[in-house]
């Protein structure tokens, strides 16, 4: 954690004193000159310490290079106390960050929260814990929803209680857009359809439909398929309802489980991982009410699997 040592001995948290610079020209800039520019009462040393030891940010990002292009109407931010924090975890990526929501990027494998049975393996959650308080001891972290554990891409945490319970309670209200991406074993006949029944989990943890209205909670499931190679279809999937294992469950029971689903059917797992992936996330900010969108890439991995130009029969 970013601290000094007070001269009378302990620890003393150092609070970030960020300068902010807009490039107001119409032409880019080359960091260093634009930074020397507008702060001249700093040595070039100076200048030149704080790009090495992470303290200048171009738009949010860290950036060490004395000619690192600031673009028109770019915000540079010079940090004149300490080194930006910045989350750096082969696992975990950040995508967006403001005063009331993080939004990542989960890898595959990586618990989103902590469980009983796993208290000693690492999480979503305690490794953004640790990044939030990193910045300010007094920040806190709030889980929103989850990923399962093999399941990659976007989840969201809020940073303080009005976000996470504006959110949680008006959930199908402010989530405007989840999309998944999806490899099932075989060729799904149909381009386009959905799936819909109650879905309930049993004592083993597996969840599966059921007719008694009593016994399970509605679950509708749009898909499209996207292509279909190699025994393989890529599926974009969106959610209408928000149930735990809700798409590896309706994949299933369409006749083509999720590629490396063992648990809902699958016979094998080419990628050696559960080939799911939350591509979109759309959602009104739980204090702004900005409309926040955000998507990543199809994993390179599943367009690979797809590449080829066979024609399914």
């Amino acid at each position: 954690m970013s601290r000094y040592r007070h001269p009378k001995g302990g620890n003393v948290f150092k609070e970030d004193r960020i300068v902010t610079l807009i490039n107001e020209s119409p032409d880019p800039a080359q960091l260093l000159s634009f930074v020397s520019e507008r702060m001249p009462d700093r040595s070039r040393t100076d200048l030149k310490s704080w790009l090495r030891y992470g303290r200048i940010m171009i738009d949010g990002v860290l950036s060490t290079a004395f000619n690192a292009e600031v673009p028109p109407g770019g915000k540079v931010d010079v940090n004149m106390s300490r080194p930006f924090v910045v989350l750096n975890n082969p696992r975990l990526k950040l995508v967006y960050e403001d005063d009331d929501v993080i939004v990542v990027n989960k890898g595959y494998g990586l618990l989103s929260v902590g469980t009983q049975s796993h208290r000693k393996e690492e999480s979503a959650y305690e490794i953004l814990r640790n990044y939030v308080k990193e910045k300010n001891p007094r920040n806190k972290l709030y889980v929103v929803h989850r990923l399962d554990r093999d399941t990659s891409g976007l989840m969201m945490f809020a940073k303080n209680e009005e976000a996470q319970e504006t959110l949680r309670h008006n959930w199908n209200n402010m989530v405007l857009d989840r999309l998944y991406v999806a490899l099932l074993e075989g060729y799904v006949r149909e381009d386009s359809g959905y799936m819909k029944s109650r879905l309930a989990e049993n004592s083993q943890f597996v969840v599966y439909s059921t007719e008694d209205p009593g016994e399970g909670k509605l679950a509708l499931t749009r898909f499209k398929v996207l292509k279909r190679a190699n025994g393989l279809s890529l599926v974009e999937f969106s959610l209408d309802t928000g149930r735990k294992n809700q798409i590896r469950v309706h994949a299933s029971e369409m006749g083509h489980p999720i590629s490396g689903d063992r648990k809902y059917g699958a016979k094998e797992s080419r990628l050696h991982r559960l080939c799911l992936h939350a591509r979109t996330l759309r959602f009104a900010h739980p204090v702004t009410r900005r409309d926040m969108r955000f998507e990543l890439p199809v994993p390179s991995r599943f367009l690979d699997a797809v590449r080829t130009r066979e024609t399914p029969k």
